[in-house]
């Protein structure tokens, strides 16, 4: 744990890591998101269908569920140094792939592995949380995750212009296959520049990789519970690819699909109870258990933040367009507003949260969201557009800030398993995203956003669950000596 000052002009010691980290987050998300600035050259480019390309907006996000989970795992195990840049320089390949696509079924399948590369988020979690101390840990990772989100904003901004620039009808290749090379180069500089943790400072691993340590009975079966979502975000964008909807597979791989989600589940099963069986017969000493509930907490508040703010990105273009009939140009523009606070929004967050405490500040946050959401269903064409964007930037203020809270409170629960715990999070993230899409499909805006503020109010009620991190966690030495690490004031 670096002990110098926080100073966001140096670019040394922990303050050199933290901008590396959010630096490659950025590049992440760029690259990510590279697809949504240049849909209309695309569509045109490979003669798509308005179909074809709301099925590649699916498969941008499908895989990112699992892969949140499985990087996660990956980062406690090996490091974060060395899974970020190998995430950086092999998700280049998917990403080339695509900006060289002639078809359909090719530019699908490279979407759908790029997806991947929305894991790299839940690395810089598990570095951050190992170079700053508890209470400076939310700011921290407030401006990683802010300033990193804002790599798709920069993209939309950019990679049209860059496009024209190449010119002609090949332009977009060029600007997509650029994202990779950027990518690929940073790859190098991340690996050569970082470490995992301070000199003299141990990283902790945890013992297994397939499941995550549970310390109670009441965990094994909660844990087992809060896997499901996931699986059901990917059966539901199964669904939505098959004949009943877009009809991009046929029923035959739809079900195949349904089952092997289901198989891997029962595989799930017999990997937790692999890792967790003792528990049934042994308990846990005091000093090394934790509360899976912590998890389960924070796991609902992201579906609801981040996964409110990934669905309302994708819409709110569209939603001024059509309420206030503007030009789509303008449309985005304004729209770009709600992104934009992300710069200050997720490190304000975690800066309250480190001064006045993770509950507190979860509590009021989330309040404030639901409220943003039901003030958001009263904007109609009678409105005026300025305080319509007004309305939308307050209520992105609570959205994003929420994230930051959340993700100041992560890396407080067990520090060998950050990265599992981040994993697991940030895919609740996703699954939100999966779920309110699914839902504007069937809805108008309006009920869009009640849904999601009714969704915020739930989170509200799970946070009376929620225990505020405080004194200390033990994590175990190789030699089996036991490190104390502060994780709150006592």
């Amino acid at each position: 744990m670096s002990k110098s000052s926080f100073n966001i002009f140096s670019f040394s010691g922990k303050m050199k890591t933290l901008h590396l980290s959010w630096m490659a987050f950025f590049i992440t998300f760029a690259v990510w998101f590279n697809f949504a600035p240049l849909l209309h050259a695309v569509k045109e480019s490979l003669g798509l269908t308005t179909e074809e390309i709301k099925t590649l907006l699916i498969l941008n996000v499908a895989i990112t569920i699992p892969a949140r989970v499985i990087v996660g795992s990956l980062t406690d195990r090996y490091g974060p140094r060395a899974v970020y840049s190998a995430l950086l320089a092999l998700c280049a390949i998917p990403c080339f792939a695509f900006a060289l696509s002639e078809t359909f079924i090719q530019a699908a399948i490279a979407r759908f592995a790029l997806g991947f590369i929305g894991a790299g988020f839940v690395i810089g979690i598990r570095l951050v949380s190992e170079w700053f101390p508890h209470n400076e840990l939310g700011t921290a990772e407030g401006i990683y995750g802010g300033w990193g989100n804002f790599g798709s904003a920069a993209a939309a901004f950019t990679l049209p212009t860059i496009a024209l620039m190449f010119g002609g009808e090949d332009g977009w290749r060029y600007a997509m296959a650029l994202t990779g090379v950027i990518s690929l180069v940073f790859a190098f500089i991340f690996y050569v520049n970082i470490t995992d943790t301070p000199k003299g400072s141990t990283y902790f691993k945890p013992a297994n990789l397939t499941a995550m340590e549970v310390t109670s009975k009441g965990d094994f079966f909660l844990l087992l519970l809060m896997k499901i979502p996931m699986y059901a975000a990917l059966a539901l964008l199964a669904w939505k690819l098959s004949p009943a909807n877009i009809d991009m597979i046929s029923i035959t791989v739809t079900y195949a699909i349904y089952a092997g989600l289901f198989t891997l589940y029962l595989y799930e099963w017999s990997q937790v109870w692999k890792v967790n069986k003792s528990i049934f017969t042994t308990p846990v000493p005091e000093m090394h258990q934790y509360k899976f509930k912590q998890v389960a907490v924070l796991n609902i508040l992201y579906f609801a933040t981040f996964g409110s703010e990934l669905a309302v990105v994708s819409m709110l273009p569209l939603f001024f367009l059509d309420t206030f009939e503007l030009t789509p140009v303008m449309a985005g523009m304004v729209a770009s507003a709600y992104a934009f606070m992300n710069l200050v929004s997720r490190p304000g967050g975690g800066w309250i949260s480190d001064k006045f405490g993770r509950k507190s500040t979860l509590i009021i946050l989330t309040a404030g969201l639901a409220l943003g959401y039901l003030l958001m269903a009263q904007i109609d064409g009678g409105w005026t557009l300025w305080v319509a964007v007004a309305a939308a930037m307050l209520c992105s203020f609570f959205v994003q800030a929420g994230e930051g809270a959340v993700f100041a409170t992560v890396p407080l629960i067990k520090r060998r398993m950050t990265g599992q715990i981040a994993g697991m999070t940030g895919a609740y993230g996703n699954v939100g995203a999966v779920v309110y899409l699914t839902v504007l499909s069937f809805v108008d805006y309006q009920t869009f956003f009640y849904v999601i503020a009714v969704t915020a109010f739930g989170g509200l009620v799970t946070l009376l669950f929620m225990t505020e991190p405080k004194g200390q966690i033990a994590e175990v030495n190789e030699d089996g000596s036991v490190t104390m690490i502060d994780v709150g004031s006592h």
